[in-house]
């Protein structure tokens, strides 16, 4: 059986989303959208959907969507953010701005629309995880220059910070990336080396890594923190490990901790309720059952 139909017979003629990637064994969205599903009693399916990184496979995967009456939409991982794009009908401000799409939303006339709920995840989860944090109260750190970083940068500049310093390993990356999002309002984004990231966390409020360094079989994550102050926070969007090393480091010399699964939650959020008509939130209860999906 196809992936496809697959899908379709878990469903059983309910309404249904998915999330699409290559590979897609590996998300944990299934135990997300699934615990909201049974709390709200709604009679739908969360699934996954493999699609490989071929435009005729995301045809496919859009001729899919529309043709099928019960499909909702679908979240979108690596490494399709970026490729469906042109694919799709419309493309909301939000998602246009960033350059990825995360979340396709089948509306009313059946036509996809691409936005981008990532930004939102990252910043729900922040105010939750650093009540204390203010966007206007210095300057930030940002390792990464991936698409997920785009969406980070633009929620931060957004919320109105002064000055965000961007570091990544190729370095002409992280400078596209600022010259996007610089505001041009006086505050600004500035490029640092990689190999002077320690130094560029000297006074600053915030310490946030997009990048893979410190997921689970990825290279390590070599950073020191002396320079950082003790009260910034730090907050790692890798989720597995839920404790990366960065952030057993820095909850040991006593910095506010945020881990990436908060964010895992929160971006999805919007896409369900677009999906399945349902408002949503987070709770301590549904961390516990993804983390526990997760086998942490």
């Amino acid at each position: 059986m196809n992936p496809y139909d697959q899908l379709v017979a878990e469903a059983g003629g309910r309404p249904f989303a998915a999330i699409v990637g290559w590979p897609v064994e590996h998300s944990r969205s299934p135990a997300l959208h699934g615990f909201w599903l049974r709390q709200h009693s709604i009679d739908g399916h969360y699934g996954r959907l493999p699609v490989e990184p071929k435009r005729q496979a995301l045809e496919e995967l859009v001729v899919f969507l529309k043709r099928t009456p019960n499909a909702r939409g679908c979240n979108l991982t690596l490494p399709h953010k970026v490729e469906i794009i042109p694919l799709l009908d419309r493309i909301a401000p939000g998602a246009a701005r960033i350059g990825a799409v995360n979340t396709i939303v089948k509306l009313a006339d059946g036509s996809l629309e691409g936005r981008n709920t990532d930004g939102f995840g990252f910043l729900e989860a922040l105010n939750y995880g650093a009540q204390t944090w203010r966007a206007d109260a210095g300057p930030v750190v940002v390792l990464g220059a991936g698409g997920a970083a785009r969406a980070i940068v633009a929620a931060l500049m957004d919320a109105g910070v002064p000055e965000l310093r961007l570091i990544n390993r190729t370095q002409k990356a992280a400078i596209d990336l600022g010259i996007a999002f610089t505001p041009g309002d006086g505050r600004r984004i500035v490029v640092d080396r990689w190999d002077d990231r320690g130094g560029a966390l000297d006074g600053t409020t915030l310490l946030v890594n997009t990048t893979s360094l410190g997921m689970k079989g990825q290279l390590p994550l070599d950073l020191d923190l002396t320079k950082l102050p003790h009260t910034a926070a730090v907050y790692d969007i890798v989720y597995v490990p839920l404790e990366t090393n960065l952030l057993a480091s820095a909850r040991a010399r006593g910095n506010r901790c945020i881990d990436g699964l908060g964010m895992l939650l929160h971006q999805g959020r919007p896409g369900f309720e677009a999906w399945f008509g349902a408002k949503v939130t987070v709770s301590a209860e549904q961390r516990r059952a993804v983390a526990a999906d997760l086998g942490v």
